[in-house]
């Protein structure tokens, strides 16, 4: 594959960009203060060709545990830092990269500009060997930059990773890959396509993120990267599943599976995703997910909601906190799920909390009114 002439930024015993072939990589589901089952996982990842292995850390704790974690894998670390960018001194004496959401940056000590909070993780970065990752999600831009764009959040995602880049090429750190993922992959390509083409430098971490249950989230990524990688687009890749934790190395199976068809000619006849039909997202599930029945209840959405499969409607089921509120604001009908209470939404407005085993009976319900509701909205007046 021609590739885009990017340059090469190292993480641990891997290089991404500059002409290298291209990496996969996963995340831990696993509780990362559970040492055993993170470092069994890390392993597991690993040794299925997974190049570079994330973690989340939330708490000191989990800092404490990342150590441990360190000593007992070869695995090339990166550390998420979306709820607590402070910790970044703390974790990157133990991991090869550091990956941080704008977004997030955003809301947390607003009196600070955005550029200090840049500067302070480009320095901790720096001291302890680190490379970088911007990690821009659709559905948690920061407000500002999404009241710029208020009929093309690509626009605004594609904003926020040029700005960061920015701030980090004006500190001197060079030293970073930039992420720009949706659950939809034509917002993934459309994101990817207007970043490269006014930042074609900048190594490219490809990911549709939240693409659910195998196959279909298999399908929708597939999509994205064909188009993408054959374009010269994209130095790393992550396949987003939602999958019980003892499968979460099949990630890096997928993935080195696509690469191999999209290396050797063979490609899949191409689905077009028209927002004409049920569209369900999931995320995958991570260390951050506080209810493990997280991955049955988003397959159990998935069946109880195969009669509307002709409807133009999305329902997300989220994981956890961090970004369950923020992005399940576009969907038609939204699920954040919590230790022992699952909050459904119908876009932004919160309906309520229900136990995971009322939950499924409420979301039918909700459907149900919903359908209905376009249904009669539909019908001419006479």
């Amino acid at each position: 594959m021609n590739r885009n002439p990017s340059r090469a930024v190292r993480v641990g015993a891997v290089t991404l960009g500059g002409g290298h072939p291209v990496a996969v990589q996963s995340m831990c589901a696993t509780r990362t203060q559970d040492v055993d089952a993170t470092v069994e996982q890390a392993e597991a990842i690993r040794k299925a060709g997974g190049d570079v292995v994330r973690v989340a850390v939330d708490s000191p704790k989990d800092v404490d545990a990342l150590a441990e974690i360190r000593r007992q894998t070869t695995a090339n670390l990166v550390v998420d830092l979306q709820e607590n960018y402070r910790l970044a001194a703390k974790v990157a004496p133990h991991v090869d990269k550091v990956r941080y959401n704008p977004g997030h940056l955003y809301h947390h000590e607003k009196d600070k500009p955005v550029r200090e909070k840049v500067r302070f993780l480009a320095e901790v970065a720096r001291e302890h060997d680190c490379a970088m990752r911007v990690g821009v999600n659709c559905g948690s831009v920061d407000p500002d930059t999404k009241a710029r764009h208020p009929e093309d959040d690509v626009a605004a995602m594609v904003e926020s990773a040029i700005d960061h880049c920015r701030m980090l090429d004006e500190l001197g750190f060079a030293r970073y890959v930039v992420s720009l993922k949706d659950s939809h992959p034509r917002k993934v390509i459309e994101a990817n396509v207007r970043f490269a083409a006014l930042r074609p430098d900048v190594p490219l971490h490809l990911g549709v993120t939240e693409a659910g249950i195998p196959p279909e989230g298999v399908v929708k990524t597939r999509v994205a990267f064909e188009q993408l990688l054959t374009r010269g687009i994209g130095d790393t890749i992550r396949v987003s599943l939602t999958l019980p934790n003892p499968r979460k190395h099949e990630e890096v199976t997928v993935g080195r599976q696509i690469l191999a068809d999209i290396a050797a000619g063979r490609f899949r006849s191409v689905p077009v995703f028209d927002d004409d039909r049920l569209n369900i997202i999931s995320c995958p599930s991570c260390s951050r997910v506080e209810n493990e029945r997280f991955v049955e209840l988003a397959e159990a959405v998935k069946a109880m909601s195969a009669y509307a499969e002709r409807h133009a409607l999305t329902i997300a089921v989220m994981g956890c906190r961090v970004n369950g509120p923020g992005e399940t604001d576009d969907a038609d009908l939204g699920l954040w799920c919590g230790p022992t209470h699952v909050n459904l939404k119908r876009k932004t407005e919160a309906v309520g909390a229900f136990t995971y085993d009322e939950i499924l009976d409420r979301l039918r319900r909700e459907l149900d009114q919903l359908i209905a509701s376009r249904s009669a909205a539909a019908v001419p007046s006479r």
